[in-house]
Formats: structure tokens, sequence, C-alpha cells
């Protein structure tokens, strides 16, 4: 693994593909994070609310995309992390999580994030700022 403070701006950490999201993974978040919306876990009130089917909660999706930081965090911390939700995440559906680096100020690295669907299109992108110790 390459130290985080040794990547060029334009440069990509790791990618994580997720596996298909399954309503397993939605059920065991809902009861980690108290989000108990029954958009996020049953057919019936997500086709109520007038979706196709439940959706991954965005947060979760959020919480996904920190992984990619988490190898380097003996060499720093996530100060800030801000996220565009641009799309549903159904079951099924596979992420690939990227952090590009497009910025170093002395003691932060400023990456823009992605989750990206298996069709291309994007369901969440953002900006982590890392600080270095």
């Amino acid at each position: 693994m390459t130290a985080i403070t040794e990547l060029s701006v334009n440069e990509c950490i790791s990618s994580i593909t997720l596996s298909p999201i399954s309503r397993l993974d939605l059920i065991k978040y809902a009861g980690a994070s108290g989000d108990f919306n029954p958009i996020h876990t049953i057919d019936e009130e997500a086709e109520k609310a007038g979706l196709p089917g439940i959706i991954a909660h965005g947060m979760w999706t959020m919480g996904n995309i920190s992984k990619l930081f988490t190898p380097y965090m003996e060499q720093g911390f996530i100060q800030s992390f801000s996220t565009r939700f641009t799309g549903m995440v159904f079951l099924d559906d596979v992420l690939t999580l990227t952090a590009e680096l497009t910025e170093k100020k002395e003691e932060k690295l400023i990456f823009t994030v992605k989750a990206v669907k298996q069709d291309e299109t994007t369901a969440a992108k953002g900006t982590v700022i890392f600080n270095l110790y």
C-alpha cells in the first residue's frame, strides 16, 4: 500500500466494488443507524411512496465511501466529508467507490469521491478533506 502522502493530484486511491446490495445489508444498517424508514427495507412501503422498490439509505452509501480511507487512518483522518446524492441505489445494484486526489494543501488532501452504479450512473459524489497528522 502506498502512503497517502505519495499520491499525485488526479491519482486515485484503491477503489472498492461492493457486492450486489442485499436486503440484509440494509436491514443491518437500519439497526445500526436507527433509521427504520420502511422504504429501505419493505417493498410494499417503498412502492406506496412511489418508488420502484426499496432503496439504500444515502448514509449507507456515504459510510461505504468512507471505507476507502480506512487503510490510511494511521496517516491522518477525515476532517470533512460532503456528499450529494444524485441517484437511488436499489437492491442488487453493484457500486464502485472511488476517491481521486484533486488538491494538496499543506496538511490537507482534498479528494473527489464517487459511488458509481453498474450502469455507470453516479449515485453519490462529494468531497473528502483528509487531514494529515
